[in-house]
């Protein structure tokens, strides 16, 4: 007869805590936007920005040790010893180090994230002991950069759906519906005629219906099967859509005490897992506008950052047409975050104007331009401002009448929901 010997659990109690849930109050720090460049003079203003976004290991053990401490997920003595209640312990200290590297090595392990160079101490040292050491240990944590890998990124992207969705109480999504049928293979309407160019998903009950109508059967027993008997199903035509998302990455994007660039970059996230899970026949790019505009790949989405720059929208339009016209979708729009007015164009041969105060003349001359170039393209353009001042309304309610698009005055909290909802509104009704 077997026996089956049960042991004490002695494993760490990192591998015991939800990495996922942890990961998910994480994504703010993993999705921090900080400011290209770090502190900005600006002859008007003077300086602001902050910092850039830190990405050093020893900013990332900050981060879970506070995300740990707001769950609740640290023992009493460990709690104790962080807020200085009592005697030091260096036991206790230990015990949180080793807590945070099994977690780090945990993220690592589990594909969510990179690092440049395994974290090592300098000098050759390998414990942590002694005031000394621990200096030297920090200060190499701080020289190993982390980023997030793209499983990493697509979990976050799921999260920020799921919870977007949550919050419109959505629990299933639709497709591009349109009154037109096609030959596809799910039949849905009566079938017709074969035509060249068709799929040939057959009707064989009314092919053969034609032909035994047209010549009977055989006196061996054939049916005489022409071109004009094929009779093929027909199926509710589904349309695919190529949309740009446009990123405003100008200085006001994280000024003002609030950082509205992080939940722009959430919901992008968000759009891109939403298309490659239920609409794989869709394609989202992503375009980044300040002096200049610039595409970036997904992979970098996390890690980008505002910085000293003007509102150059005419140059972010330009540019995501030409990505939409390069695309043979049926449906091509654009959805623009932004936070202020255009503020910069890019001359001809390069040089960058700009004038800080905006709406100045020439700079709406070219917008405007660029706003109908689209709309000519057949281009839909839908504008989220995050502001409301009375010469932004008036600037996207133009930008709005000129493209046919819609414009929606929101805010940081309910951004998200805003764009979700209407890029779903527009997968599920009918294009007539």
């Amino acid at each position: 007869m077997r026996f089956t010997n049960y042991s004490k659990f002695t494993g760490h109690q990192a591998d015991a805590l939800n990495l996922e849930a942890l990961l998910d109050q994480l994504s703010d720090f993993l999705l921090q936007s900080g400011f290209a460049g770090g502190a900005y003079q600006h002859p008007y203003w003077g300086e602001f920005g902050g910092e850039e976004g830190d990405r050093s290991m020893d900013s990332l053990r900050e981060a879970l040790l506070k995300a740990l401490m707001e769950s609740g997920q640290l023992t009493p003595e460990m709690v104790d010893e962080l807020r200085g209640h009592g005697e030091p312990n260096e036991e206790v200290r230990q015990q949180i180090a080793e807590l945070l590297d099994r977690l780090i090595e945990r993220l690592i392990e589990e594909g969510y994230l990179n690092v440049s160079q395994p974290p090592q101490a300098p000098g050759g040292y390998t414990e942590m002991e002694g005031a000394g050491k621990t200096d030297q240990a920090r200060e190499a944590a701080r020289q190993v950069e982390f980023s997030l890998t793209g499983k990493g990124i697509d979990f976050l992207g799921y999260r920020t759906l799921k919870g977007l969705l949550g919050a419109m109480g959505k629990s299933s999504f639709g497709s591009h519906d349109t009154p037109h049928l096609a030959t596809g293979v799910e039949a849905e309407a009566a079938s017709r005629p074969y035509e060249f160019g068709d799929t040939l998903n057959l009707d064989i009950p009314a092919t053969l219906k034609s032909a035994l109508g047209r010549n009977g059967l055989g006196d061996d027993g054939t049916i005489d099967l022409e071109y004009g008997d094929l009779y093929v199903n027909q199926a509710e035509y589904r349309s695919s859509c190529a949309t740009v998302l446009m990123l405003d990455t100008s200085h006001s994007m994280i000024l003002y005490g609030e950082d509205r660039f992080t939940p722009a970059k959430k919901v992008a996230l968000a759009l891109t897992h939403l298309i490659r899970t239920q609409f794989p026949g869709d394609t989202l790019r992503v375009v980044t506008f300040g002096d200049e505009a610039e595409e970036i790949p997904m992979g970098q989405l996390a890690s980008a950052q505002v910085g000293p720059f003007h509102t150059n929208t005419a140059a972010g339009l330009k540019l995501a047409r030409r990505l939409l016209m390069a695309q043979n979708k049926d449906m091509r729009q654009i959805v623009m975050i932004t936070d202020g007015k255009p503020s910069a164009i890019t001359l001809p041969g390069g040089r960058v104007y700009k004038n800080s105060m905006g709406l100045d003349a020439r700079v709406l001359r070219e917008t405007f331009h660029e706003v109908g170039a689209c709309r000519k393209s057949g281009i839909l353009i839908n504008t989220f401002m995050l502001a409301r001042d009375p010469y932004l309304v008036a600037f996207v309610n133009k930008v709005s009448e000129i493209a046919r698009g819609k414009a929606y005055f929101t805010n940081t909290m309910t951004l998200g929901q805003y764009i979700m909802r209407d890029f779903l509104r527009r997968k599920t009704r009918r294009a007539g």
